[in-house]
């Protein structure tokens, strides 16, 4: 349904938005009794997230047509992954071990193997659900929210072209892979505040990201102090000016590889977001080893993680809870999907005894991407975020592949 939104200008939704950042966290970190009970329940991030959406949902703003997402993700996500990296302990992040890794992939083989299931499972309960022909078939529009969710919009956008769907049935596939991805990314949020009782269910040792998270608050008690303006002019000289650089260098590859070699789009090589995420955070690892580390005693990860919750409020701001009532048996069908990958993720949790900031993050890194993975890992702690942005990224290589091999198993599935 369309609808004129009260509020259209920008800067009005902008300055919206940072206000009800402010008034949470204000309020996160009162000592009244009534704030400390309500926060015992209710995560910050979580409500970050969920209190623009009611905005965008009871038509006060429109998160579709407002330009402020593409500008937050262009500028600002990458100067916020710059700001959390060069504060990085590799050597202590390295000690995390494989499971992070072993989690990701997991994730994926749970959207491949999710599919399917899921498709043959209304093949049984109800066949039209799952029906169509040609362009218009439903497993067609199934795959691209497999490019989605074990890549990105690049290797959506790939399933789109590779199997023929139909532009209607896409537009579709897109609302869908929306709502289910934010309603999920949602529970993560909420999971991540009640962490140690979801590892101690699944039986899993959290030592070693709990010894990082107290090793960085012991490294800004030793050297914290109250940022000068020179301070505060650099951090976000280094911020911008690396994610610039970034810009400078996706801007000059893509093409590139597009022209000389076009069959690495398979790979997302040829996508410019995939290059600025990933020069910004290996530049940002880079200078974690020099002095620029030291930054972070005058602020520069706390200037990161506003920024990333600024892309929070963004991304909340274009969910709309109304929206599940638009195609009630596909949206069904997707979380019926979701339910497999995220079993299949919880066994193999429980089974090789991983974290749950393993499981939310590695999930997450293939449903929601990089724009939304480091916001997961940081819910865990600001420290992890890069962590989420790294395994993101790992998706855009294998996103493609995997979703194309997900395309043709619930093809076999659905009789099509």
């Amino acid at each position: 349904m369309q609808y004129l939104a009260i509020i259209s200008n920008d800067a009005v939704v902008f300055g919206l938005l940072v206000s009800i950042l402010a008034f949470v966290f204000v309020t996160s970190s009162s000592n009244h009794k009534g704030w400390k009970r309500f926060y015992q329940f209710v995560p910050s991030l979580l409500l970050c997230y969920f209190l623009p959406s009611l905005f965008n949902s009871f038509g006060i703003i429109d998160g579709e047509k407002s330009g402020l997402y593409p500008v937050i993700r262009d500028y600002l996500l990458p100067t916020s992954l710059v700001l959390l990296t060069i504060t990085v302990d590799i050597p202590s992040i390295r000690k995390l071990g494989g499971k992070a890794l072993i989690m990701f992939l997991v994730g994926s083989l749970g959207v491949m193997i999710g599919g399917p299931l899921a498709v043959w499972l209304f093949t049984i309960i109800d066949p039209q659900a799952v029906g169509g022909e040609g362009p218009d078939a439903v497993w067609r529009g199934l795959t691209a929210i497999a490019g989605s969710w074990i890549g990105g919009g690049a290797n959506q956008a790939a399933m789109k072209e590779i199997f023929g769907i139909s532009d209607q049935l896409f537009s579709a596939m897109i609302a869908i892979d929306v709502i289910t991805a934010y309603v999920w990314m949602a529970f993560l949020l909420y999971g991540a505040g009640i962490a140690p009782k979801l590892d101690a269910k699944l039986k899993a040792d959290a030592s070693a990201i709990e010894t990082l998270r107290k090793k960085m608050e012991q490294y800004h008690q030793q050297g914290d102090r109250i940022p000068s303006l020179a301070d505060i002019t650099l951090i976000a000289g280094v911020g911008f000016g690396v994610t610039g650089l970034a810009h400078l260098i996706a801007d000059n590859i893509a093409p590139a590889i597009e022209l000389h070699a076009p069959q690495l789009a398979q790979f997302s090589l040829t996508s410019k977001f995939f290059w600025l995420i990933l020069m910004a955070t290996l530049i940002g690892l880079l200078l974690s080893f020099t002095k620029a580390r030291d930054l972070d005693h005058a602020g520069a990860s706390k200037t990161g993680t506003l920024l990333l919750y600024v892309l929070v409020a963004t991304l909340g701001m274009k969910m709309n809870i109304f929206a599940i009532f638009d195609h009630p048996k596909l949206l069904l069908l997707a979380f019926t999907w979701l339910a497999f990958h995220i079993l299949i993720m919880l066994g193999i949790a429980k089974l090789i005894k991983a974290p749950f900031f393993f499981v939310a993050v590695g999930s997450q890194a293939n449903i929601g991407g990089p724009a939304s993975a480091p916001i997961v890992a940081a819910a865990f702690s600001p420290v992890l975020a890069p962590v989420g942005v790294l395994l993101a990224v790992l998706g855009y290589a294998i996103g493609t592949g995997g979703a194309y091999v997900c395309g043709l198993l619930m093809q076999w599935v659905s009789g099509g």
